[in-house]
């Protein structure tokens, strides 16, 4: 079964082979001829189609941006894909009822077909689901042999020292990613299992000790997602090819419990103490099983959308675990719907415990702060860059090192992620000793700077 959970959806032969067929279907139930004639029933279905297209494209717009049932607005590109692919279903619907025999049986494949493809492309634009594995769970990283890693012996500092007299120890070319379950220390909060991201020097025996990312995937997700549609462990394995093996160790662990499920990130009767899991259990575990620095400025959390949110709440809350903060697309504050609906169902109706968990004033409580803050909404998002246009002026009135950009061309998807990411990694392999950029925060061609309050690149 692995060779179908590895057929991928976003590229490869699969989203070519659907768009082929569809057109195809689309062709020849135009080419045959109905039972009533030709141009007539024609010129009727291009009407359904055309019907279709204005109240898919309102009703879509009415949902995604007035009423905003999902969050977040969809983004134009989901919009305008969902809106032709209701109009195509329509004309296709209305064919097959005014025909018969062939073309009748033609027009209903060919929905399916066209059913199928507008899914893969709204898939494609947000990169969420990156294979069939992963729509049904299924992760494709092995567990983790801890038994196989090798506690640091070394510092960063003498690996390159080592490297420059090209007497490295024989290590793997890329780093490997793999599962493994970070137990909690509450029997309420049952996490999935965690991803963890090994660079080669980890996988040496004798390994240094290397910063550490901790990241967290949105919700609805899964841990996996940051290797799978994320692609950090191909930006990183990149990033350790450039610098000796070096690397940070990244891990994913799971802040829900569940696809469905949204714990806030906080200590709640809802769910559990999701917040003792991720700062306590997480970190504890990570220090003991895995070749890492321990102190705050050799330590990221980071997120995409409900995880960023998480990142921006607990960074700033715990300054003595993580020096530095990532956020792509994260939320002002923390919420399940209505901001009545989770003060009372998550803090017990008390407002106080619910702004123990607002990033704005967690950052304003432990100001002054020497973090650092990187933060990234998509173009089309236009609700995340007003929360990071809030919460960057909280962090920079803190003292906070933050930069904060905008991808081009992209909204709330793991596009966003992705091109924030990449500039993140460089930043903090600069940060925490790992090389050097050589490169301007300018110089990534997919982003655009909004602020950034200190040079923290090198040219």
């Amino acid at each position: 079964m692995d060779w179908l959970f590895n057929i991928h959806l976003i590229t490869g032969w699969l989203p070519k082979t659907m768009i082929a067929l569809t057109v195809a279907g689309i062709v020849m139930v135009v080419v045959l001829k109905s039972s009533t004639g030709w141009f007539k029933p024609l010129l009727t279905q291009l009407a359904w189609g055309v019907a279709g297209l204005a109240v898919g494209g309102l009703v879509i717009w009415l949902l995604s941006d007035v009423f905003k049932v999902f969050g977040v607005s969809l983004g134009w590109k989901v919009m305008l894909t969902i809106a032709v692919g209701i109009a195509v279903i329509t004309a296709l619907a209305a064919a097959a009822v005014q025909s018969r025999g062939a073309r009748r049986v033609m027009a209903v494949i060919t929905v399916v077909l066209a059913l199928l493809t507008c899914l893969l492309r709204v898939d494609s634009i947000y990169g969420e689901y990156t294979t069939l594995g992963s729509v049904f769970g299924h992760t494709q990283f092995s567990p983790l042999d801890l038994s196989k890693v090798h506690k640091n012996t070394t510092t960063v500092e003498a690996w390159k020292a080592e490297a420059e007299k090209g007497a490295l120890p024989i290590v793997p070319k890329k780093g490997e990613v793999h599962s493994i379950t970070i137990p909690s220390s509450d029997n309420r909060f049952r996490p999935r299992t965690a991803n963890v991201y090994l660079p080669p020097a980890a996988l040496s025996d004798n390994p240094p000790a290397l910063p550490v990312m901790i990241v967290l995937a949105g919700q609805p997700g899964s841990p996996d997602r940051y290797f799978t549609a994320g692609q950090l462990g191909v930006m990183l394995n990149n990033y350790a090819a450039k610098h000796q093996g070096l690397a940070p160790i990244a891990v994913s662990p799971d802040q829900n419990g569940s696809l469905t499920r949204n714990t806030l990130c906080a200590d709640t009767p809802e769910y559990g103490n999701a917040e003792t899991y991720l700062v306590s259990d997480v970190t504890r575990w990570v220090k003991q099983h895995l070749p890492v620095q321990h102190t705050a400025d050799a330590w990221l959390i980071g997120g995409f959308s409900q995880g960023g949110t998480c990142a921006t709440q607990l960074g700033p809350a715990y300054p003595h675990i993580y020096g530095h903060i990532f956020s792509a697309g994260g939320e002002i504050e923390p919420t399940v719907g209505s901001h009545e609906k989770t003060v009372d169902e998550y803090f017990d109706k008390d407002e106080a415990k619910f702004d123990r968990h607002v990033p704005i004033k967690i950052i304003k409580r432990h100001a002054p702060s020497t973090q650092t803050w990187f933060s990234i909404a998509g173009q089309w998002d236009q609700k995340s860059q007003k929360n990071q246009t809030a919460i960057s002026t909280a962090a920079m009135d803190a003292g906070m090192r933050t930069t904060t950009v905008i991808s081009q061309g992209t909204g709330h998807d793991w596009h966003t992620v992705q091109n924030g990411m990449l500039a993140q990694i460089d930043l903090f392999g600069t940060q925490t000793g790992l090389g050097k950029t050589h490169r301007n925060i300018k110089g990534y061609s997919k982003i655009k700077v909004v602020t950034a309050n200190t040079n923290q690149y090198t040219d």
